[in-house]
């Protein structure tokens, strides 16, 4: 392997590691005997050898193939397919586009997507700091999502009705749904030469840190769009399965007990006062309690989503979890939360929304409303040997925080934490209690599922 060969290694290996990837020195060597061993000859053989040298977790391989093509593109500079289309217009690329799509041919799909950038994405002056290729540009002036329709129309399908039997239809969708992951995976490869061409202008590792997408467990619960948190739901018992063996290993660790001191040093009168052999007292193995308080207003609503799902995914951990959400009053959706968990990982928000007192007069997060609801109403479900979790951003829309019920319902449970979505530079900003509340619990940024997972797994009572 050439130095180049190793240096450009190394900068993909960073660049990986920069999107959530956990590649280190010794992935990194390994990755170098894959390299050494398989050669530079077959790309996608040296794609398949290095994501298994490199890719640990699920959710990454979408990361690891964008920042492959980057820097072990399949080619540089402008595509032969595009020099040979030079002329082509737009109109020219949808009938080539609606074709491909019919004979289902990838090969002719990312030749089409090349052309598209080349003749649709320029932005920018040339050889200004603002040149590049989008995207973005591409798909919306060539707009392939309108092919669907006219690809089932060359190929027979209707829409079901007018005498269609079952058989009939059911085959339509088949059809359907196949040209529309067509249309998806054309979406992907011009994306994909959008990145090349902009790269070897402004740098594999600037368009690396932008254009490509994080890791899935580095997706920030606010800004996730609906298809994300979608993906992330059906995550829940996957990851549920994995803090479970985590927290059971932890519960195993903590059976000893503690040392018993007194026992300890009247062991160590006979080694001359030297405790050399601790005493420790009868572990008490009852597992803990679990009250979830969650704001499901806005953006928010994603997250605390997640997270009751999660949660109650883990209910065998604990000795009882109750669930209660809330936007400016508080109501109990532990039944609604364990039907969504069963399900699969449905969206419970809808159901919560329509069967749950959760809104008072207005419609917006009221914390120290919903805390006073707590305490009048609920306060029986925190007792000594409860773990108390709120959810949410802390934003009170200048509303009385009121830190009394707050400081109440601490004092009351065993443990109380605050997990926050929002990054914790933004905490006290506007109309946001987030320091002050951090004051009475210890509050804690969750924006993704990495930190929501070094919570559960390091400081979770268990």
């Amino acid at each position: 392997m050439t130095s180049q060969v190793a240096t450009r290694l190394v900068e993909f290996v960073e660049a990986l590691r920069a999107k959530g990837v956990n590649a280190g020195p010794s992935e990194t060597i390994d990755a170098g005997e894959v390299v050494r061993v398989l050669g530079m000859e077959n790309r996608e053989l040296l794609r398949e050898g290095l994501a298994a040298a490199l890719v640990r977790r699920g959710g990454q391989r979408d990361v690891f193939d964008q920042t492959f093509d980057l820097y072990f593109p399949a080619g540089v500079g402008r595509p032969e397919s595009a020099r040979e289309a030079e002329d082509m217009d737009v109109t020219q690329l949808r009938e080539l586009l609606l074709m491909a799509l019919l004979d289902r041919d990838p090969r002719t799909l990312a030749q089409i997507a090349e052309i598209a950038v080349d003749t649709l994405g320029q932005v920018g002056q040339p050889g200004t700091d603002t040149a590049g290729w989008s995207a973005y540009q591409t798909i919306d002036r060539l707009q392939p999502q309108t092919l669907i329709a006219a690809a089932m129309a060359m190929q027979g399908g209707g829409s079901g009705q007018g005498g269609h039997g079952l058989g009939t239809q059911f085959t339509d969708r088949l059809a359907r749904d196949e040209i529309r992951r067509g249309v998806d995976a054309f979406r992907e490869m011009v994306q994909s030469e959008a990145r090349r061409r902009s790269a070897e202008l402004r740098g594999r590792s600037l368009v690396a840190k932008h254009a490509v997408r994080n890791s899935q467990d580095r997706v920030d619960f606010l800004t996730a769009n609906r298809q994300q948190l979608e993906e992330l739901r059906r995550q829940v018992q996957p990851l549920a399965r994995v803090l479970a063996t985590r927290l059971s290993a932890r519960r195993r660790r903590r059976r000893r007990g503690a040392i018993d001191m007194r026992r300890t040093l009247r062991r160590a009168m006979g080694t001359g006062g030297v405790p050399m052999r601790p005493v420790y007292e009868k572990p008490r193995p009852s597992r803990p309690e679990l009250v979830l308080l969650c704001d499901v207003s806005g953006s928010v609503a994603g997250f605390s989503n997640f997270t009751m799902l999660l949660v109650q995914a883990l209910s065998a951990q604990f000795s009882k979890v109750r669930v209660f959400a809330f936007v400016n009053a508080m109501a109990e959706v532990t039944e609604i939360v364990r039907d969504g968990a069963v399900s699969g990982g449905a969206d419970i928000e809808p159901r919560i929304r329509q069967e749950a007192r959760i809104t008072k007069w207005h419609t917006s997060s009221d914390y120290g409303e919903a805390f006073l609801d707590f305490r009048e109403f609920f306060l029986e479900a925190v007792g000594p040997r409860t773990a108390v979790l709120i959810l949410g951003d802390a934003r009170n829309n200048n509303q009385n925080p009121r830190f009394d019920a707050l400081h109440e319902i601490a004092m009351r449970s065993r443990r109380t934490y605050w997990l926050n979505p929002e990054h914790h530079t933004r905490w006290g900003l506007g109309d946001s209690e987030a320091l002050a509340y951090s004051e009475i619990v210890p509050m804690y940024e969750c924006a993704n599922v990495d930190q929501l997972t070094h919570f559960v797994t390091r400081l979770l009572p268990v």
